[in-house]
């Protein structure tokens, strides 16, 4: 199923998306949980039940896509753990080696935006790159996950746009300034059950367009780290909970690695596509 949450008089729903149309989950059966979060810490009963409840949904819960706002599918990650340098030309185009163990850093909750909600281009910098990135949702937690087990402690896979302050995030070996400015971390719109795609979601096309050029073309069988070995060396050392967010990484092409850097400004268009899940667009703005 591909479940996305939107907004409604005030309020976040849960929907299923079908074609054209989203099903409120909530009109068609209001003992369901009202929050993808909700859904992911009930296990696959409550996801078969919403399966269920959505094969009878009346008209009333089948709303236009085109008409909706999205909101965030998980507004506040208990981790959003992020992997850096996880495709072998992406490493290159930075003068990093390739790495024999995974760059790791963490996204705060106040940098994330929906899709279609601004990116904040900051008065401080003119150096604002793109980064598209498949992302895992942790389905079941756990801990000491082994490599041959993790996927089955995923729920799905959405999208990610790790957009980048580049003079702050090279400030120290700390990426974290630069990875961090309010609004700079689109996710969504959509998560896509694990069932729906391939293992891991290997062997997808993933793409970065801004106002329609393609900047990023590769796939994600070229990871370095595949979505078990993230799962398991990240488990190695914290817990993974349900509703965890992953973001696996990304392809080459970004903005500061061309000539000269083609950095994203106000008024630009940026979009992330990956096969199977679909795209994430936001304008950029200036910071007000």
């Amino acid at each position: 199923m591909k479940f996305m949450m939107y907004k409604a008089a005030g309020n976040d729903r849960l929907g299923v998306v079908d074609g054209d149309r989203v099903i409120d989950v909530a009109v068609c059966d209001p003992s369901l949980p009202k929050s993808l979060l909700a859904l992911i810490e009930a296990g696959p009963g409550a996801t078969s039940r919403v399966a269920d409840a959505i094969d009878n949904a009346p008209p009333q819960a089948r709303k236009k896509l085109s008409g909706l706002l999205p909101a965030l599918p998980i507004e506040r990650p208990g981790k959003f753990i992020c992997v850096g340098l996880n495709y072998a030309a992406h490493a290159k185009e930075g003068g990093h080696a390739i790495p024999e163990y995974p760059s790791l850093f963490v996204r705060w909750p106040s940098s994330l935006v929906a899709a279609g909600e601004p990116v904040i281009c900051p008065n401080c910098s003119e150096q604002l790159d793109y980064e598209a990135e498949l992302t895992i949702v942790i389905g079941k937690g756990g801990r000491h996950i082994a490599e041959a087990d993790a996927l089955d402690h995923v729920f799905g896979y959405t999208l990610f746009n790790d957009v980048s302050v580049r003079d702050f995030q090279r400030k120290s070996n700390q990426w974290t300034p630069g990875k961090n400015f309010d609004g700079t971390g689109p996710l969504g719109p959509v998560v896509v059950t694990a069932d729906e795609l391939p293992p891991g979601a290997s062997g997808l096309r993933i793409t970065s367009r801004v106002n329609g050029e393609t900047r990023q073309d590769s796939n994600t069988a070229d990871m370095i780290f595949s979505t078990a070995k993230i799962i398991a060396i990240l488990s190695q050392f914290m817990t993974l909970e349900a509703g965890d967010v992953i973001a696996t990484g990304t392809p080459s092409g970004v903005a500061h690695a061309r000539t000269p850097p083609a950095w994203m400004k106000p008024g630009d268009r940026v979009e992330v596509e990956v096969e199977g899940i679909g795209i994430l667009s936001n304008p950029v703005v200036a910071e007000s």
